[in-house]
């Protein structure tokens, strides 16, 4: 399914469940609900499989190609940027 019409039909469901009520702020404190699609634990999982390799410098398809097999869904650019901060760390900050 699309990603449009999947966030869609998200947005639709979020709003026939939400009060309907006079709040200013409107939908923002449910999106502050929302954390980032990969858990820290995912991230260190993702970073060390792709350490494990061993196959000469890191790109970012290979970073996309691990999170895509962890989670079964597309990445988005903040996990890709959160995994490939991780890698720099790791790789600063040995053992």
């Amino acid at each position: 399914m699309c990603v449009v019409v999947r966030l869609r039909s998200f947005v639709g469901w979020l709003r026939a469940g939400y009060p309907r009520t006079d709040d200013p702020y409107g939908y923002i404190p449910l999106v502050a609900l929302f954390g980032g699609a990969l858990t820290d634990e995912q991230v260190e999982q993702i970073a060390a499989r792709v350490e494990a390799r061993g196959a000469g410098p890191v790109d970012d398809l290979d970073i996309k190609v691990a999170i895509t097999h962890l989670t079964h869904e597309m990445p988005t650019d903040s996990d890709l940027r959160r995994v490939r901060d991780r890698l720099t760390a790791r790789r600063g900050n040995p053992g």
